[in-house]
């Protein structure tokens, strides 16, 4: 597949944009943004979900969705790139990408056997500050994997929170509490991915 530069992403046209997304092998990867409001950290994420090959970005509740202006000039045309669908809230997109990945055994019939293929359930990972939260080089990550991130002041919510398997922190040694929404993903993100 080639790859694209900064201008040719932003002049291709949705249907060549299509024809590429198709062409990428998608890793079973997905990111759920929670009420994020600065719209040029969506833009971010949406090239962040490229660079990873994310099957699929869900932006929930209080968050613009291209083609806002900014979101487009900051993603660099990667928005025509990765899927990605609006819904209400992450506790709605958790319990669907569940329900798409519940575990259940397969049976697949060879030419001389029947195997039994058991599919992985998701788990999915909220990448937070909490007091349930462990490290994020400690996590074990298994796919297909669903990684949350939150608002840029107040985090993910509780309610979603609550529907997590595990909470993941980055450690912050000097005195701002928190990375950029972006840097935070792209530092678990390629460590889950390189941990599978």
């Amino acid at each position: 597949m080639n790859k694209l530069n900064s201008k040719q992403l932003r002049d291709i046209s949705i249907s060549k944009a299509q024809d590429y997304s198709k062409s990428v092998n998608r890793k079973p990867l997905y990111f759920i943004l929670e009420n994020i409001y600065d719209t040029y950290n969506i833009g971010g994420l949406f090239r962040l979900a490229d660079a990873l090959a994310v099957s699929k970005i869900y932006l929930c509740g209080e968050i613009e969705t291209p083609p806002n202006h900014k979101i487009i000039k900051a993603s660099v045309g990667t928005y025509k790139i990765v899927p990605w669908e609006y819904c209400r809230s992450a506790v709605e997109v958790i319990a669907k990408l569940r329900k798409t990945h519940n575990a259940q055994r397969v049976s697949q019939k060879t030419q001389k056997e029947t195997l039994h293929v058991t599919r992985l359930a998701l788990h999915v990972y909220a990448i937070e500050q909490s007091k349930d939260s462990i490290p994020y080089t400690k996590a074990e990550y298994r796919m297909p994997l669903a990684l949350v991130v939150g608002n840029e002041t107040y985090g993910v919510t509780k309610e979603t929170l609550k529907e997590v398997d595990q909470i993941v922190e980055i450690p912050m040694w000097g005195v701002n509490r928190s990375l950029n929404v972006i840097v935070s993903a792209a530092i678990v993100g390629y460590h889950a991915i390189n941990s599978e």
